[in-house]
């Protein structure tokens, strides 16, 4: 009676990451300490900080102060008031206020980044595990993809999405209440974002080694238990990584946002843009910059961990 072999992702993710990883991550932590490397890095921050620091400084400044002398002078004569972010708080739209396009920013980005994400992982993993007819051309299709400006799709997202779409159940048409609105935005980010994500996750599942996969079968392992059990855990760096960049791109995002979320489903992004107005109040966003920039902040953080991992894995090779 022969034994039978079970796969434990620690012990596999411990074969993919071990001395290679190590030694790789070594050389990099080690070209990263030299002193040029160290004053570079303190330069780039400084000059990244600055704005940052100016902008955080105005939001406590009064708005003739803002409008008339720089944040700079806040040295001189400090004056501080928490009115601008009272304000943003309390503005908004004739149909939304700004902490309920919080909530509908929240309700975009989540599914927006869950769902590519899912879609891709699966795409990546047939690219690189599963040999079928055309997978070459097909990848360097989809890699392709990259270049095509979003712009280009409006247009035809749109006609379709005006003459309906079902989905799952749902008649997606021009915008009427926010659930539709969501769907739309959700389609449009996913349609973006696959490309891009595809070809990232492909390039990590394809460095795990075939040892792996090949000692899987032979445990009568399907391709679905293959995926779930052993190429997801020991992609989740990357997967966390992309997830980051996703989030924050759909976060952020104001030209998706302007075609296809309209009314009760505008994110804070859209109505930030419609309080501000020609310019008239542009010290608002100073406040509304740092309201918007809580849940970025958050998930950053929380994936920090992951998101480094990420980043070092793609120098395992050589």
């Amino acid at each position: 009676m022969s034994d039978t072999v079970k796969l434990d992702p620690s012990s596999t993710r411990a074969i993919t990451t071990g001395g290679k990883f190590e030694a790789s991550a070594a050389r990099t932590r080690k070209r990263l300490s030299r002193p040029w490397a160290t004053v570079a890095s303190i330069v780039i921050a400084v000059l990244w900080t600055i704005p940052t620091l100016g902008l955080f400084i105005s939001s406590f400044r009064p708005r003739d102060d803002i409008n008339t002398t720089g944040w700079w002078t806040i040295f001189a004569d400090p004056q501080f008031t928490l009115e601008n972010y009272v304000e943003v708080l309390q503005s908004g739209t004739t149909q939304l206020t700004i902490l309920q396009s919080f909530v509908n920013s929240i309700a975009i980005t989540i599914p927006a980044t869950l769902i590519p994400l899912m879609i891709a992982a699966m795409a990546a993993y047939a690219f690189a595990w599963i040999d079928f007819k055309g997978r070459n051309a097909l990848f360097v299709f989809v890699f392709a993809l990259q270049i095509v400006p979003i712009q280009m799709a409006l247009v035809p997202l749109l006609t379709s999405f005006s003459r309906g779409i079902n989905l799952f159940g749902v008649q997606v048409t021009e915008s009427i209440d926010a659930s539709q609105g969501y769907a739309q935005v959700w389609i449009a980010h996913t349609m973006f974002a696959l490309p891009l994500a595809i070809y990232l996750l492909h390039n990590f599942m394809s460095e795990i080694p075939s040892e792996i996969i090949e000692a899987a079968r032979v445990d009568g392992a399907s391709r679905g238990q293959i995926f779930f059990r052993v190429v997801l855990p020991l992609t989740m760096p990357a997967i966390a990584s992309v997830a980051i960049f996703q989030f924050l791109w759909v976060w952020n995002d104001l030209l998706v946002a302007l075609v296809f979320a309209d009314g009760p489903a505008a994110p804070i992004t859209k109505v930030l843009a419609e309080i501000t107005g020609r310019g008239e109040g542009w010290y608002l966003l100073t406040a509304g910059a740092f309201v918007s920039i809580i849940i970025p902040l958050i998930v950053f953080f929380a994936l920090q961990r992951y998101f480094v991992r990420g980043l070092l894995a793609g120098s395992t090779k050589g």
